[in-house]
């Protein structure tokens, strides 16, 4: 029988993965199911089962991803954007409510958030824009409205789902995008300042929930049994731990369900309940190493796309870790942002892991220059 040249390609494309990434993942997939199933009570049932089954999933998402050409999310970025924005008006008008929120589109197999989708698109589309800009014209204050607006799109459906937290990360991408495009410090300056300049405006338009999360990250005393309980229970679940921990399914606050939302926002308090300090330091470790290889990849490559593309996913990961874990610590006031890789949730993961999928993909690539080019 003769043997299929292409078969051969593909085994020398996987090669071409970076292995301890791969390891590092798989680490944090397991944790995932760990801590899941001590959130359970000891039962894979309801969400540790699910979570494998979403991994395993993600994981093979990622892996069609990094074999794909780099040249084809080139051209395929802006497309990608819109029919992310299409999903978004689309929860807009027929969208699940959950939890007083209109995030999702129920496909009966799983339910999709659209807002988790778009996070990886726009750094796509910004990726793309930025590619074919000159140092020079990447110096002028108007090159730089184009990728506002792209921004200012998806983020005012967001906020009217209403999701604040992912409306400001949206903001936070792009602002890091520009940064690193070439724009003058001067220039970032003046945006910083304006954009505190107008908080108390914006204090304005908040709904009342988020007005009282605000006041109870000032104040968590001030309504105990009320909007102050989530974190408060949280910061008493970090202080119990300890050094070493209770020990797995040994977590009061956890297990006695006085904390809210163990399985998905703050899955990491419970974490520091029962693994302590030490198992806290080397989960934040193993972020470290994954944001590490990523900025690692972005620096090396050669060609603009890849270069910004891997930068602007590895910020997300960066941004969605140490959200989550001062909101958990009482740092930041609450937003519902779930810990990546860890938190029970299936578009998280799932973008989360695609988005891996392409920082995989430009290190593959990562010496092509800049003939990089979509037609």
């Amino acid at each position: 029988m003769a043997l299929n040249p292409n078969n051969f390609d593909w085994l020398q494309k996987l090669r071409q993965i970076n292995v301890f990434v791969l390891i590092l993942i798989g680490i944090m997939g397991a944790i995932s199911a760990i801590m899941l199933y001590s959130a359970a009570g000891g039962d894979v049932s309801p969400w540790a089962q699910k979570q494998l089954l979403r991994f395993a999933m993600g994981v093979t998402i990622m892996l069609l991803v990094a074999l794909t050409p780099l040249h084809f999310w080139l051209r395929q970025a802006y497309v990608l954007y819109g029919v992310s924005v299409v999903l978004l008006v689309i929860v807009e008008i027929a969208g699940t409510i959950g939890m007083g929120a209109q995030r999702w589109i129920d496909l009966y197999v799983f339910r999709l958030q659209p807002s988790e989708l778009v996070k990886l698109t726009l750094v796509l589309s910004l990726a793309r824009y930025y590619h074919y800009a000159s140092l020079e014209s990447a110096r002028k204050f108007i090159f730089h409205l184009p990728p506002l607006l792209i921004t200012i799109i998806p983020a005012v459906l967001v906020l009217k789902q209403p999701d604040l937290g992912t409306a400001l990360l949206l903001f936070m991408i792009t602002g890091v995008m520009i940064f690193v495009s070439g724009i003058r410090l001067w220039k970032v300056g003046l945006i910083l300042t304006s954009a505190i300049a107008c908080m108390p405006l914006a204090w304005m338009f908040l709904r009342d929930y988020q007005k009282n999360r605000v006041l109870t990250f000032l104040n968590p005393e001030r309504d105990p049994l009320g909007s102050g309980y989530h974190i408060l229970q949280s910061k008493i679940a970090f202080g119990s731990g300890g050094v070493w921990g209770k020990g797995l399914l040994q977590g009061s606050q956890s297990q006695l369900k006085f904390l809210p939302e163990k399985h998905t926002d703050f899955i990491f308090a419970m974490l520091s309940e029962e693994l302590g300090m030490v198992g806290g330091i080397i989960l934040i470790g193993f972020y470290s190493l994954l944001i590490f290889y990523g900025y690692m990849v972005s620096l090396h490559c050669r060609n603009i796309f890849g270069k910004l593309l891997a930068f602007g996913l590895t910020t997300i990961l960066f941004l969605y870790m140490f959200i989550n874990m001062a909101m958990v610590m009482g740092l930041l006031p609450i937003v519902g942002m779930p810990l990546p890789l860890i938190s029970y949730g299936g578009t998280s993961m799932l973008t989360l892991l695609t988005g891996f999928g392409l920082i995989l993909c430009v290190d593959r690539h990562r010496h092509l220059r800049r003939g990089l080019s979509a037609p």
